[in-house]
């Protein structure tokens, strides 16, 4: 069929079968994207082609170009069917080694869809500017599948907005330019089985000026003290940048709002002309005086009113803020306590729920709702960025936030969050610190410290004052994916790491938080997340994460509630509930999930134990407990959180809190405390006064000297579980072979919680692997990641294995996840320990079961997650520093051991807690004498306080004892050995020493 009779009978079809559409006679003749007769093959980049994708296997869609005789064009259209979980859907993109497309010339694209009438929304994207199609910036807009038989979806060029939440790469200039496309992609609807047909893509109209043009304002809210005169400019710009072709008209007129004409400010009005030539980008200014009228006040707003002709409107109408001035709140010389009492007294209800509310990023879109919903909170979760990941583009985005809160009438400043838990790991080249499992092997409270303070630099430098970290659970059974989140499985252990609160907060009375390099932090997740039984999750596939923790009041108190009380004492600011439920046995209660616990909450963390910060709840927490939304609501108010994190429910929630009041369900009392609370700490942080980015720090992000923190902490971290002969450290001039899956990622080596939630492997941030770090060691080193390279002539093996990067109760052991090594590690463990001397180092968030392989293995080492740093790692292994870390957990023989830890009656273990070999260090020489020499000197030192002393006698008898050990670990060493490490940690020296005496004896 001619192509000339193919564009009537679509041109007919759309008559029949869509809304009348003109078109004026001089438009451009369609330009054909795919016409699906097979001109376009089913390949990805670099070649021109259409290509599926999917969140996993099974959700990319099947595609096919079909025959139909009711094809709107041609013989043939593209068909396909899908079941898509996740995400999925296919793109066409023109090939990369050709120029670009140029599509300005056009109003926009079209296609022919054959509706299922299923009410879905069906996501359309353009690819504009950048390298190729998969490094170009998705523009996106989306259409409902509610129709039946086929029909022609027109989208003008306008419709399309900027993707915010997910970008293959940077922005390039955030403009839809449409002089270089890269074509068009389709996702699918999921969560339900479908099938489509589409036919005829195309670009059709011609770009008129009124669809191609628009008129911006540089900001929506312009913030002016009394008296002073607000400036907004006004800038016509067009798709493309060509000049303007007609004139465009900008009618202004201040009008409406909480200011009143002629006593608040001077009313203006007007036209601003762009005359018809000139050039996209051109601004003209607009100004509003403001008038004193010496009267103290709260905010009032004046709406500037924008009439365009000629090209798009703003979205929104800018407004004009006078600044509230004059209040008790506002003045930074009174007492904290005094301006919380002053600002709380002024608020509505709405006010007072918008402030206990916390929303995601994502959610608010440009940030309208923030003053409409008075908003107190925004939070990016895992892998919830702006684009480009830049420090730059974080302290923007968030400076965005905060002017949209100068809109509301008290002007309260947001309070961002953020998840940075090693590291401010959210940000693309940031540091990034071994997970906490890691800074427990450490043993190192100073060490903590400086890592907290990096973290903690680095996050305040992006305009964020609030990290929710750390977390303080105590690990009791390493099959939990969260398990690396933990300082390790001795509630002693945790306590004395919490010194990272200071790095991070600084001082315990709050008065640091307001300096550019402190944030306000949190203490999680209270509490027992750390102790849930296996197999007692009811969450989607977890097995024991948001479990069911089953503790005697006496294990409540000593295991897990220990550490906040700590926490409490060094003044964290927040503390966020664990998703969990508690079990304590004997008090007829039976399982209650934490978030709905008040004698937890309200009876042991704010009344027993004085916390005078405010509880946050963990991510829609509240969905999981029982009864109605209203009953969610006010059962976790009254169990005493004083803020949701709601990322997509805020609407929700503020209106349900504010009717629950209402009703008088929860009184105004609860209310006023909970957000006296906030506002204590964002009067702390020095909020009010200064609510944008210090990026004064910035230039210190990923800086070698934040680096040489995290490489510290990585080389501190190793734990060095056998030796034999003396392998590690290993000599620069030996000829090394290196293997292993874990060798050269990044990703891996940094785990889950880096970018996004889950974390990911491959490049994904800068920083050095393991082989890297050994390569710049100077060592004299081969690689081959699966150990098919000759293994012939070398003097050493170094295999780094272990896990891929998992978080929370996805990476629990059962649901996807096992303690073993994959059958690629082992066979490269196998092949390089048979053929010569060997090092296997195991990068994890927990130990991996290597009994079976230990005997052909001459040295072992547990290297956790360091982080970006694998120059640490390489420090050691070459003899820069000494191997000195301590197991912070338990290391099993089986999974049939789980759950063990220090303490237990029965402890058979592969490795006791606290065990740690060492290099470069001497040994103590002697036996038994000389252990009774050192319990008399650690007695001593315990009975004045000199602590230092006390800790270098115990680990000097320490080393005596793994000495003599080797590997023939027994029950009868290990137990004694594990205690040991524990009474160090409590202060009683002597004691311990007495027991790493019974561990050498029974050796």
């Amino acid at each position: 069929m001619p192509r000339t009779a193919l564009l009537v009978s679509a041109a007919l079809l759309a008559a029949l079968l869509s809304p009348a559409v003109s078109h004026a006679a001089d438009d451009p003749a369609p330009v054909p994207v795919d016409r699906f007769e097979g001109e376009v093959p089913f390949a990805s980049q670099p070649a021109e082609g259409i290509f599926t994708w999917g969140s996993d296997t099974d959700d990319p869609p099947a595609l096919q170009l079909t025959a139909r005789s009711d094809a709107p064009e041609g013989a043939k259209v593209l068909t396909g069917s899908y079941d898509i979980s996740g995400y999925g859907g296919f793109t066409h993109d023109f090939a990369a080694t050709e120029p670009a497309h140029d599509w300005s010339a056009h109003q926009g694209i079209r296609f022919w869809w054959d509706g299922q009438d299923n009410g879905r929304k069906i996501a359309f994207e353009i690819k504009d500017g950048g390298a190729n199609g998969e490094a170009s910036e998705l523009w996106t807009t989306s259409f409902t599948d509610d129709w039946t038989g086929w029909r022609q979806v027109e989208i003008p060029f306008t419709d399309f907005v900027y993707r915010t939440d997910y970008q293959p790469v940077g922005g390039i200039d955030h403009v839809l330019g449409l002089t270089g496309m890269w074509g068009y992609a389709v996702t699918l609807p999921a969560g339900v089985k479908g099938r489509f047909a589409m036919d005829d893509v195309e670009l059709y109209g011609r770009a008129d000026q009124s669809l191609r043009a628009n008129v911006t304002t540089d900001a929506a809210v312009y913030p002016v003290k009394e008296g002073g005169t607000a400036a907004v400019k006004v800038t016509v710009a067009t798709t493309g940048a060509a000049p303007i072709d007609d004139p465009v008209t900008v009618a202004y007129e201040t009008a409406g709002g909480s200011a009143d004409p002629d006593k608040d400010y001077t009313p203006v009005h007007g036209t601003l002309t762009f005359p018809a030539g000139t050039v996209s980008g051109t601004s003209k200014t607009i100004e509003v005086p403001t008038l004193r009228d010496k009267a103290a006040e709260s905010a009032e707003t004046v709406p500037l009113r924008l009439t365009v002709t000629g090209a798009k409107a703003p979205a929104e109408t800018p407004q004009i803020v006078v600044d509230a001035h004059g209040l008790p709140y506002l003045d930074a010389k009174l007492p904290v306590r005094k301006r919380v009492a002053d600002l709380v007294s002024r608020m509505s209800l709405a006010e007072k729920a918008g402030q206990m509310t916390q929303a995601e990023r994502g959610a608010v879109g440009g940030g309208g709702d923030i003053a409409t919903y008075a908003l107190g909170s925004l939070l990016s979760g895992g892998g919830s960025t702006p684009t480009p990941n830049t420090p730059e583009a974080w302290a923007k985005m968030i400076d965005a936030f905060q002017l949209r809160a100068r809109a509301t009438r008290f002007q309260i400043p947001l309070i961002y969050g953020v998840d940075a838990v090693h590291g401010h790991n959210n940000l693309s080249g940031a540091t990034v610190m071994p997970h906490n499992i890691g800074i427990g092997a450490t043993r190192d409270p100073r060490l903590a410290e400086q890592a907290g303070a990096v973290t903690a630099a680095e996050v305040r430098a992006t305009g964020i004052p609030w990290d929710f970290a750390p977390c303080l659970c105590v690990s009791r059974d390493e099959r939990w994916g969260r398990s690396y989140e933990s300082f390790g499985e001795d509630p002693a252990l945790v306590q004395s790491m919490e010194t990272v609160i200071q790095g991070l907060q600084g001082r315990a009375n709050g008065r640091d938080l307001s300096r550019s390099d402190k944030v306000l932090a949190t203490a999680k997740h209270f509490v027992g997340d750390g102790g849930t039984e296996y197999g007692s999750s009811t969450t989607g596939t977890y097995k024991i994460d948001q479990g069911v923790t089953k503790v005697t009041r006496q294990q409540l108190e000593a295991v897990h509630l220990a550490p906040f009380e700590t926490a409490v004492d060094r003044g964290v600011g927040t503390v966020m509930p664990s998703y969990s439920s508690l079990d304590v046995l004997g008090d007829g209660q039976g399982p209650v999930k934490m978030h709905a616990r008040a004698d937890m909450i309200n009876g042991v963390l704010k009344d027993r134990m004085g916390f005078d910060g405010f509880v946050i709840s963990d991510w829609n927490a509240i969905d999981q407990l029982p009864g109605d939304y209203a009953s969610h609501v006010r059962t976790s108010v009254d169990a005493g959180l004083d803020m949701m994190m709601v990322p997509y429910t805020y609407k929700d929630f503020t209106g349900t809190l504010v009717d629950e009041v209402k009703a008088g369900r929860i009184s105004e009392r609860r209310i006023d405390d909970a957000v006296s609370r906030i506002l204590t700490q964002k009067f702390r942080l020095g909020l009010f006064e200064h609510p944008y980015a210090d990026t004064g720090g910035a230039a210190a992000i990923g800086s070698p000297e934040h680096r040489a923190v995290a490489r510290r902490a990585a080389a501190e971290s190793q734990v060095l579980l056998k030796n034999t002969g003396g392998l590690l450290p290993l000599k620069k001039s030996e000829k090394v072979y290196v293997a292993g899956s874990n060798a050269d990622d990044i990703g891996n080596q940094s785990g889950g919680w880096t970018l996004t939630w889950q974390g990911s492997s491959g490049n994904i941030t800068p920083g050095t692997t393991v082989l890297q770090g050994m390569r710049e060691a100077g060592g004299n080193v081969t690689y081959s990641k699966d150990a098919s390279a000759p293994t012939d002539g070398y003097d050493a093996g170094v295999v780094v294995v272990g896990e891929t990067p998992y978080a929370e109760g996805v990476g629990d052991v059962g649901n996807g996840h096992s303690l073993q090594l994959s059958a690629a590690d082992r066979a490269a463990v196998d092949r390089v320990c048979a053929a010569m001397k060997c090092a296997v180092l195991i990068v994890s968030g927990r130990p991996q079961l290597i009994g079976d392989r230990l005997a052909g293995i001459d040295a072992l080492v547990a290297s956790w997650l360091p982080g970006t740093e694998g120059e640490g790692v390489a420090d050691v292994l070459y003899g820069r520093l000494p191997f000195t870390g301590q197991l912070p957990v338990t290391w099993p023989r089986s999974e049939s051991q789980l759950p063990i830890n220090v303490g237990d009656t029965s402890y058979d273990p592969q490795f006791p807690y606290g065990w740690g070999l060492t290099t470069l260090t001497r040994v103590p020489q002697g036996g038994t004498t000389t252990l009774r020499a050192l319990a008399l000197a650690a007695t001593a030192a315990e009975r004045v306080g000199a602590d230092r002393t006390g800790r270098e006698l115990v680990a000097k008898a320490r080393l005596l004892v793994q000495q003599k050990v080797g590997q023939a670990i027994t029950d009868a060493v290990a137990k004694p050995f594990a205690d040991a490490d524990h009474l160090l940690l409590t202060g009683r020296y002597g004691k311990a020493v007495q027991k790493l005496t019974e561990a050498y004896r029974a050796a």
